[in-house]
C-alpha cells in the first residue's frame, strides 16, 4: 500500500520502500495480520509509518511486538489535526499584517499516510539489534480515532510501559482506552474540565494577555553606579 491506501500493485511501491527491503516486510507481515485493517504507509529515513483502523489499534500492537520483533515500546501519544477555530487571535497584534488578522484556514491536513478524522492516536516501538526476531526496525502506528467518543483499546497487554502515556492522552484528549485499569489525572485536578490538548480549548491565559505581547517585555534593572558611567 502507499500513503494513499491504493494498493502498490495499483501504484507502485514508493523509491523509499524499494531502498528498504525491512520496511516493505513488515508492510507484507502486517497485512497478512491485519488484512484491510491497514490502511497506508510510509517509508522514510529509516522509519516506518503504518497507519491501521482504529478497531485494529491493539491487534496492530500485538503484531508488531510478537510478528514483527518490536519488543521496545517508546511513546504514545495523539494528535489533533483540527486548525484552531480561534485563527490567530491569541497572538499579539504587532505581529499581524498591516490589513489586519490573517485569514484562517479551516482546512484539516494530516501528516504521512493520509486520515479521515481529526484526532488520530500514534505510537512508536522498535526492534533492536540484539533482538534476533526483528533486527534494526522502527515502526510508528497510527490510527484515526471518531470525532465523537474517541477511544480504542489498551495497549497494556502488550506494552506495559503505555499505562501512563494513554492516562496523559486520555487527559489531554479526551481519548479512551478500553480495558485500561486506572484511567485518572496525572497533571490536572480530578475537577477539571475539558482537554487542553485539543485545537477548540480555549486558552483564556492568552485572552487576558496576548502572546507574546509587548506586556511581557520590561526594563533591565539599573545597577547602582551605572548611570553615572
Amino acid at each position: 500500500m502507499s500513503d494513499t491506501g491504493v494498493t502498490d500493485a495499483d501504484a507502485g511501491e514508493t523509491a523509499a520502500d524499494q531502498l528498504d527491503p525491512r520496511h516493505t516486510a513488515a508492510v507484507a507481515t502486517l497485512g497478512e495480520r491485519l488484512g484491510e485493517a491497514v490502511l497506508g504507509h510510509h517509508s522514510e529515513r529509516g522509519e516506518l509509518w503504518v497507519r491501521v483502523h482504529h478497531e485494529a489499534w491493539q491487534r496492530a500492537g500485538y503484531a508488531l511486538r510478537d510478528d514483527l520483533g518490536c519488543r521496545w515500546f517508546d511513546f504514545l501519544s495523539a494528535i489533533d489535526w483540527l486548525p484552531s477555530p480561534f485563527g490567530r487571535d491569541m497572538d499579539a497584534e504587532q505581529d499581524w499584517p498591516t490589513t489586519g488578522p490573517p485569514a484562517r484556514d479551516t482546512a484539516i491536513e494530516h501528516g504521512v499516510t493520509g486520515g479521515e478524522t481529526r484526532l488520530q492516536i500514534f505510537a512508536r516501538a522498535q526492534a533492536v539489534e540484539d533482538n534476533p526476531g526483528g533486527g534494526n526496525l522502527s515502526v510508528i502506528l497510527k490510527a484515526d480515532l471518531p470525532n465523537e467518543n474517541p477511544a480504542v483499546e489498551t495497549w497494556i497487554p502488550v506494552y506495559a510501559g503505555a499505562n501512563w502515556h494513554e492516562r496523559e492522552a486520555w487527559e489531554m484528549f479526551g481519548i479512551a482506552f478500553i480495558g485500561h485499569p486506572d484511567l485518572r489525572h496525572i497533571y490536572l485536578p480530578g475537577e477539571f474540565e475539558g482537554h487542553p490538548l485539543r485545537k477548540d480549548f480555549p486558552l483564556l491565559a492568552r485572552r487576558v494577555k496576548p502572546w507574546p505581547g509587548l506586556v511581557d517585555v520590561e526594563d533591565m534593572p539599573e545597577v547602582a553606579g551605572e548611570a553615572q558611567s
